[in-house]
């Protein structure tokens, strides 16, 4: 029954590492939860094809994946320093996982059903556009008229 007894210093390592790995999830999973409130009203905007607000949506998406790839980065070394350190002592991270989880499922589906929408809206458009008629087809502008121009023009001195 030798149990290892930890040291002050190791003690205090690893509550700073899994303070900071709590708090990187917790973050992501902020940032997902943002991503998927901007990809709901996305949603709306499609529906009621408000041009302007989609685009506004879709910049913001870009600034929340961004910073979602950014956390990403940070907590891939933060996890596998947090595996190497702790043995299933701690329940909480899994859980925070977990839930990260979920909100990415979400995020996917509702991504897909946005998708869905706009290539479904991008047909009727097309549809549309190939109805409508071109009630100049067929008339010759003003501009493009054949009549009789010089060639040479004299200039007199």
């Amino acid at each position: 029954m030798a149990e290892l007894l930890l040291s002050e210093t190791e003690i205090e390592e690893r509550t700073a590492i899994l303070r900071r790995l709590r708090q990187l999830l917790e973050q992501q999973r902020t940032k997902f939860r943002e991503y998927l409130e901007v990809l709901e009203k996305q949603e709306t905007s499609i529906r009621d094809e408000n041009v302007s607000a989609l685009t506004a949506q879709a910049e913001l998406e870009q600034q929340i994946v961004f910073n979602i790839s950014n956390l990403q980065r940070v907590i891939k070394p933060m996890e596998d320093l947090y595996r190497s350190v702790y043995h299933g002592e701690e329940d909480y991270i899994p859980k925070i996982q977990a839930d990260l989880t979920h909100i990415q499922e979400q995020v996917l589906e509702q991504n897909r059903k946005n998708r869905e929408l706009l290539k479904s809206n991008i047909v009727m458009i097309r549809n549309k556009l190939a109805q409508m008629k071109n009630p100049y087809a067929g008339n010759q502008s003003i501009y493009a008229s054949q009549m009789n121009t010089a060639t040479l023009v004299d200039i007199m001195q």
